[in-house]
């Protein structure tokens, strides 16, 4: 249990995905301007991340590794991630049809979000259990959750505050998104995975 426990707070804070691994940086900064746009991706990109990481160990235990197929990874998680993407596209379309035009463009993105194939590549790489599949994925979701979060919080923030003419816009979030980073790493050496 104490594991799991190691691992969900590796994922969530020493080993952010998208301030310490860099990964999955696109819908960060794109749908980060609103909190409740925010609160839609976080949703759906941890519904994906966790499905993802457990599908795609299923892949890859029972299909890829019995059959010699593992130089076929890379291509079959990501045709995996794009199925369950689709269907995260389709349940929000029927169930809320404003979040979906929120998101627009960045819903479909989480197929190319680097950050879900990232974590079913890891999960591959260190030798994960199914258990532990579900748990790193989720982990690495609920670490997405809390950095988007908190970073569309802080920009709503900053769009009332009085921001020098030449740090308006992009260059206020990247430096903000930098310190929140660095906030991030200051939890390096906490756990190790």
């Amino acid at each position: 249990m104490a594991d799991y426990l190691l691992i969900l707070l590796g994922t969530v804070l020493v080993n952010n995905f998208v301030l310490v691994k860099f990964l999955g940086l696109c819908p960060f900064m794109g749908v980060s301007q609103r909190l409740e746009t925010a609160v839609g991706m976080a949703l759906a990109t941890t519904f994906v991340l966790t499905l993802a990481s457990v599908a795609s160990w299923i892949v890859d235990y029972f299909l890829l590794q019995p059959f010699q197929l593992q130089y076929l990874r890379t291509l079959s998680f990501i045709l995996l991630i794009a199925a369950l993407v689709q269907f995260v596209e389709m349940v929000v379309r029927k169930t809320s049809p404003l979040l979906h035009q929120v998101l627009g463009i960045f819903l479909p993105l989480i197929t190319s979000n680097c950050a879900v194939l990232g974590v079913a590549l890891l999960n591959q790489r260190q030798g994960h259990g199914f258990l532990e599949s579900a748990v790193f994925g989720f982990g690495a979701a609920l670490g997405f959750s809390l950095v988007l979060i908190l970073f569309a919080g802080i920009r709503e923030r900053i769009e009332l505050a009085d921001v020098p003419r030449p740090f308006q816009g992009s260059a206020i979030a990247l430096i903000t998104a930098g310190l929140l980073s660095l906030g991030f790493m200051g939890f390096t050496g906490l756990v190790r995975l």
